[in-house]
């Protein structure tokens, strides 16, 4: 079994990023893990990790064999879940990626009520704006919201999501409103996570990159700019369709709105035969009830 020596820390320690976190996850002491990775450098002949006092980095052959185990140790815990899963109830590990409010709104909730019906299963939901890397940084499941990025991961769609452009009454009735795509450079506009808004002209795709005066990275913060009139903004639908039914936000450019674009369920392949996965991904998507694909779909063409 020596070729298996060590592989499980190394690659905890890339997921963790640290010796210390690694053991915690593995239950050993951090001296164990670095013995581990240091025998297993050894019999590769091949510095994995550049070590500081701070942090940790790969070499180039540690990225490489980072990524060959890292794979084949979620296969491994794959194949070994649907066996026991054939006696028992579904138990392991589960780890979640989700853009923050709307993890905190619509996800949160959801996981927690599958948690009830299956507690054996242990789950960290992890809410970030930032893309994850699934593979690379350990995740099992990433909720992704709008236009894919085409990957070699698998996707099905959870839910619909339109995003609209919106104001204040008090913005539009001092600085009035643009009734055409050009007019939004006159205007005040505010920034979220994107510099770029997608509208919908003649029947085409149409990318407008605004000039903003107000930027921000959070979604509650935008909606606040916005209420307040502080410019023009484009929010999706779960954050201002209430304000947009009490007259509190305007519609603007309705007639260029974007169609429905998807909330997606997106995991590795080698995830795909996961027995609690799947019980989780069924979970959602039966609690959302509208636009869910049942099939998993490829995201690269």
């Amino acid at each position: 079994m020596k070729h298996w020596d060590g592989i499980e820390a190394f690659v905890e320690v890339v997921r963790q990023g640290s010796f210390s976190a690694a053991a915690e996850k593995l239950h050993v002491s951090a001296s164990h893990i670095s013995r581990l990775v240091s025998q297993l450098e050894k019999r590769l002949d091949s510095t994995l990790l550049f070590r500081t006092t701070r942090s940790i980095r790969l070499s180039e052959a540690g990225s490489l064999y980072y990524q060959q185990c890292s794979q084949l140790l979620d296969s491994i815990d794959s194949a070994e879940e649907m066996v026991t899963s054939l006696n028992q109830s579904p138990v392991g590990h589960l780890r979640i990626s989700c853009a923050t409010t709307f993890g905190e709104r619509f996800i949160a909730p959801r996981v927690n009520d599958f948690l009830l019906t299956h507690p054996k299963i242990q789950l960290d939901l992890h809410l970030t704006n930032r893309e994850v890397d699934l593979i690379d940084e350990g995740y099992d499941l990433a909720i992704r919201l709008g236009t894919l990025k085409s990957s070699s991961l698998l996707a099905r769609r959870l839910c619909d999501r339109v995003e609209h452009v919106c104001a204040s009454a008090h913005y539009i009735a001092r600085y009035g409103m643009p009734h055409t795509l050009p007019e939004l450079s006159k205007h005040q506009c505010l920034q979220g996570s994107k510099d770029v808004w997608t509208f919908m002209q003649d029947k085409q795709k149409r990318e407008v990159k605004i000039n903003a005066n107000w930027r921000s990275n959070s979604g509650p913060a935008l909606l606040d700019a916005t209420l307040k009139g502080l410019g023009i903004a484009q929010l999706p639908d779960y954050y201002v369709a209430s304000y947009i039914a009490s007259g509190e936000l305007i519609p603007i450019l309705s007639q260029y709105q974007y169609p429905y674009t998807g909330v997606w369920l997106v995991y590795p392949k080698a995830r795909q035969q996961s027995p609690k996965l799947k019980l989780l991904c069924d979970h959602l998507i039966d609690s959302f009830r509208t636009g869910a694909n049942e099939s998993p779909i490829t995201m690269n063409g």
